[in-house]
């Protein structure tokens, strides 16, 4: 059920959220560019966070419906759309960057609303005995649609912040979009999970005024079946306010919203060539090396984020956590709160430590994550509060580097002209890991759940190795401007951490000032 601390803190942390927001002007904006990037960003980042209610509500339509959905069953639904979801960067990357952001969100919005209509009514029919054809095969069907259409948002999401952020201030507004990001896990799972419980056929005798409401608004008949389908009949609604919203505040850059156009000093600065066909746009980013090192970390980053989000609330249903259901029952907001801090300290890392270089931050987190699946292996059976511990950590890190990565970088080193191509590769990568892991583990889990956490480890390694190769990378625009107007020469190694962690500030200083 939905509780009410749980909401207070959602609304204290989107408060915080936008507090960060106008607080961080390393640019010196004017305040009424402040608030028009700002009318911008929310309501496209709101609807990106309730379409991952609309994407992750499968896995509880997966607990709620128990048997009737077995493991098997779900790690193919889902590796589905992940796979979809993922080929369908190639084609929505390019034309996002032809057709724009705000065009994008509201094609991922309202396709997304009306393939969750569609598995609400299948759920319907399949719960009230009217479905003659195969629920797993229907669902693949439907959710890799879902999948398709939900592939639009994040690359939107990034084109339009290409326009409007300046690179040495998307470190934060990675940030704030792994924020998003886990606004939408909370959605998704203790929302949804709110929902599913509502929709009970027999509910406890002293109700609470959400399952009251929820019972009354939709006049749940109690005397048939538990009326599950609401799990993707409501995030579809809410969908629809949120496209409203986006069709009448977004703006694809600022020269639309009446302001002169922002040099972000960005990949794009130093491209004033013929505007490129899709191909050429292609070719330019799957042939860019730091861009496919990118791709790599991101695909490491898909298979342990999935293999944390979507797998412990499975396994902890089927092995009692004693002593620690605190995690389970708390799961959405967990992530929610973890997310939020490991998007906001590789943010900060990064422009502030490692002057907007992403690929530091990263690292670390693997280094994190590392540490965190060797535990959970070594504990898995033993300590369900270690096990508990350890996925909310990883959480944070993997969150960490999927902001900084996917949703910093590649707008980075594709610029903005080809910021939706080069995300979209990220992402394709992201979601490849992904439905890896969903068929792997599917299967892996039925023989013995000791497999889950082994498996992530080698992706982990793998993700830091790939990190420490693109270290000192930066695009040569921002390298130009941090000289010229920070007077910051890169021309570091990696133990520039260990000399920023040794040195007095004097002396770090005088160190990074010179050329």
């Amino acid at each position: 059920m939905l509780k009410y601390g749980d909401l207070i803190f959602l609304l204290v942390g989107l408060a915080t959220v936008i507090t960060i927001y106008f607080r961080n002007n390393p640019m010196n904006h004017t305040r009424r560019f402040m608030w028009r990037r700002f009318t911008n960003w929310f309501p496209l980042g709101m609807t990106y966070a309730f379409l991952y209610m609309a994407r992750y509500n499968l896995v509880v339509s997966k607990n709620a419906l128990g048997s009737m959905m077995t493991k098997e069953d779900f790690g193919l639904i889902f590796a589905a759309g992940t796979t979809t979801y993922a080929l369908s960067f190639f084609l929505n990357g390019p034309l996002v960057d032809k057709l724009g952001g705000k065009r994008g969100i509201v094609f991922a919005a309202v396709g997304a609303c009306v393939m969750n209509i569609a598995m609400g009514v299948v759920t319907y029919l399949f719960l009230h005995g009217r479905l003659a054809a195969n629920l797993t095969v229907i669902f693949s069907i439907l959710y890799s649609l879902n999948m398709f259409f939900q592939s639009y948002g994040a690359v939107s999401i990034i084109k339009v912040k290409a326009y409007w952020f300046h690179v040495r201030e998307r470190g934060i507004f990675g940030a704030i979009f792994g924020t998003l990001i886990s606004f939408g896990a909370y959605f998704a799972f203790d929302w949804g999970q709110a929902i599913a419980t509502a929709a009970k056929l027999t509910l406890t005798t002293d109700p609470t005024p959400f399952q009251k409401f929820l019972r009354t608004l939709f006049a749940i008949d109690t005397g048939a079946t538990d009326a599950l389908w609401l799990i993707f009949f409501i995030p579809a609604g809410i969908l629809i306010f949120w496209t409203l919203m986006d069709i009448i505040f977004i703006k694809d850059s600022p020269d639309q919203a009446g302001f002169d156009e922002l040099d972000t000093h960005d990949a794009s600065s130093d491209d004033s060539g013929p505007e490129l066909t899709m191909p050429q746009m292609i070719k330019k980013i799957v042939t860019h090396p730091i861009m496919l090192t990118i791709a790599l970390v991101e695909f490491t980053s898909g298979v342990l984020r999935n293999g944390i989000m979507q797998w412990y609330l499975v396994f902890a249903k089927d092995v009692h956590q004693a002593g620690a259901e605190f995690f389970a029952h708390n799961w959405g907001i967990l992530l929610a709160i973890s997310g939020i801090l490991g998007g906001f300290s590789a943010g900060y890392i990064s422009d502030h430590l490692f002057h907007s270089r992403r690929a530091p931050a990263a690292a670390l987190s693997n280094i994190i994550m590392i540490l965190a699946t060797v535990i959970m292996a070594l504990f898995l059976f033993n300590s369900p509060v270690a096990v508990g511990v350890c996925a909310v950590i990883m959480n944070f890190a993997v969150i960490g580097v999927h902001s900084i990565m996917s949703g910093t970088a590649a707008a980075d080193f594709g610029g903005k002209k080809n910021t939706a191509t080069a995300s979209g590769l990220t992402d394709a990568c992201v979601y490849f890991g992904s439905g890896l892991q969903s068929i792997s583990l599917g299967y892996l889990t039925t023989a013995n759940w000791q497999y889950w956490p082994v498996f992530l480890i080698p992706f982990a390694v793998l993700g830091l190795v790939a990190s420490l190769k693109i270290w000192t990378a930066l695009p040569e625009a921002t390298k130009r401007y941090l000289l010229t107007v920070e007077k910051v020469s890169i021309s570091v190694r990696t133990t520039t951490i260990l000399t920023k962690i040794s040195l007095p500030k004097s002396a770090r200083n005088k160190r990074e000032n010179s050329v």
